[in-house]
């Protein structure tokens, strides 16, 4: 059997790393454009991947998640409140 870089190579790991960072990519994406609800829709799904996930990449991506719902959560929007307590508890459990 030949391996191309599938899950032989890299780990399913791996694979929910990449798609959660790609998730995040989005979701600063949505951010820029002003559409918080949506990003922090696409925030969330990131956290699913990342469930059992632990890596240097992954910390800083929540790290700096928290720092871009830091104004959002001073106004009150409940969705960056929730998902900061949710952000907490991941980085918290690494």
């Amino acid at each position: 059997m030949v391996s191309w870089g599938g899950a032989e190579a890299c780990g399913a790991g791996a694979y929910a790393r990449i798609f959660a960072l790609d998730l995040v990519a989005g979701a600063e994406m949505q951010l820029k454009r002003g559409q918080i609800e949506r990003a922090c829709a696409t925030w969330n799904r990131a956290l699913d991947h990342m469930d059992g996930v632990r890596s240097v990449r992954t910390h800083k991506a929540i790290a700096r998640m928290r720092g871009d719902l830091a104004r959002f959560r001073a106004r009150g929007v409940r969705c960056a409140a929730d998902l900061d307590e949710r952000a907490i508890d991941f980085l918290a459990a690494a």
